[in-house]
């Protein structure tokens, strides 16, 4: 036989393989990206899941639409962050994803859970201890939502434990595809461990100089690498903040001094513009969901690069 027909013949093969692999791939859906960045890296090379919340939409306003009901009805696995996070979710799943085993990813063993912050974290924290608010839930299965922070994924080390629960959730669901998911399940841990190692050496220059968000969503990306968040414009990003607040959280941006305050690509940019007005402090822009990035296996690494980035480049800059 001629090399060229050796050749046709493995192309061909491939190509059935691939089909007969994503012919035989289970109807997944993930409900953000951040979550389905990993669901994604772990079905490689056999499917492809859905996901709910995409392009710049928010859990924390999302309507659901016709096409992800009829999603929520054919899927055989779905992930989502839990009710916490998405609380629309929570009667669709009950009444559509009757066929599908439903995974709460906050419940998965190995998570470290941080107390929600009332008040919105507004006092800087001391000097060398960022570990002071932080008494985390490791048994995995703390099922009052209110109790606990629900941006999970803003600590690598959380995401190894989802990813964990996903691999294991996969496997059971499609034992015939069990070699690939834990292949690729053993390549993206050691993919967040790389990124845990790179996000220390980007922050660590500037992890002691205090900043104000837009929302408290970065207690875990904080307690991870000791960052010092120094206060929220607003508790919940559905409620904007009055005039009391927004006074008070001016007058701690000048008691900082050349600090910067930060806007997510979702909300309402003029408040931060008001809050610098008259100080030494500057802006910039922190995605805690991923609007701005495209869906996809190599999402949360770009998502979780991109604080880095951004919190290096504000805070280094001279005042």
């Amino acid at each position: 036989m001629n090399v060229s027909k050796i050749a046709l013949l493995a192309a061909v093969a491939t190509l059935v393989s691939t089909a007969t692999s994503a012919a035989d791939a289970p109807d997944v859906v993930v409900s953000i990206k951040p979550l389905h960045s990993l669901v994604a890296s772990i079905m490689q090379g056999v499917g492809e899941p859905e996901l709910i919340v995409d392009g710049a939409a928010s859990p924390h306003t999302y309507s659901l639409r016709p096409s992800n009901a009829q999603a929520l009805e054919k899927a055989k696995v779905i992930f989502w962050a839990g009710p916490g996070l998405e609380a629309f979710l929570q009667k669709p799943l009950e009444a559509l994803g009757t066929n599908a085993q439903v995974v709460e990813l906050d419940n998965a063993p190995g998570l470290v859970k941080l107390p929600f912050r009332e008040g919105g974290a507004f006092e800087a924290h001391d000097d060398g201890d960022h570990d002071h608010a932080t008494e985390a839930h490791e048994d995995g299965h703390d099922h009052d939502h209110g109790e606990f922070d629900t941006h999970l994924w803003l600590d690598p080390m959380n995401a190894k434990a989802m990813a964990q629960e996903i691999t294991m959730t996969l496997v059971a669901a499609d034992p015939a595809n069990a070699l690939t998911y834990e292949a690729n399940a053993k390549a993206l841990d050691d993919r967040l461990d790389a990124l845990d190692t790179k996000i220390v050496d980007v922050v660590s220059p500037v992890k002691d100089k205090p900043f104000i968000v837009f929302h408290d969503a970065y207690q875990y990306f904080e307690h991870r690498y000791g960052v010092r968040v120094a206060g929220s414009i607003t508790v919940n990003p559905e409620t904007i903040p009055g005039a009391a607040r927004i006074s008070d959280i001016h007058a701690k941006v000048a008691e900082l001094g050349a600090t910067c305050v930060f806007a997510e690509p979702q909300f309402e940019p003029r408040l931060i513009n008001v809050v610098i007005e008259g100080t030494p402090a500057k802006s910039g822009v922190l995605d805690p969901e991923a609007a701005t990035l495209k869906a996809g296996p190599d999402l949360y690494f770009e998502l979780m690069h991109g604080i880095a980035r951004s919190l290096k480049d504000c805070l280094a800059q001279e005042s």
